[in-house]
């Protein structure tokens, strides 16, 4: 066995889970502006798909209140549908 190898008895647990929490619920929003572009681009990923629950810890309430939002600001053209790398 060389040097480099180490092996454990039981596996190491190096997952650690931080606490979701609403954004909007602790900041007190209750507009979410769907012409803020700058804003709803920290609730989609690069290729412009809006990002579920359980990633951002938004509650029901309020992601359907971004859902609304982001698809408003698609539909005048502020953010777009599709996008390669769009962060």
């Amino acid at each position: 066995m060389a040097q480099n190898d180490i092996r454990y008895l039981t596996p190491i647990n190096i997952e650690i889970k931080k606490e979701k929490y609403c954004r909007f619920k602790k900041s007190k929003i209750k507009f979410i502006d769907y012409k803020d572009p700058d804003y709803l681009l920290k609730l989609i990923n690069e290729q412009g798909k809006i990002l579920p629950r359980r990633l951002t810890g938004t509650s029901a309430k309020y992601q359907r209140r971004v859902n609304k939002a982001i698809k408003r600001a698609r539909h005048i053209a502020v953010l777009p549908y599709v996008a390669d790398m769009l962060k």
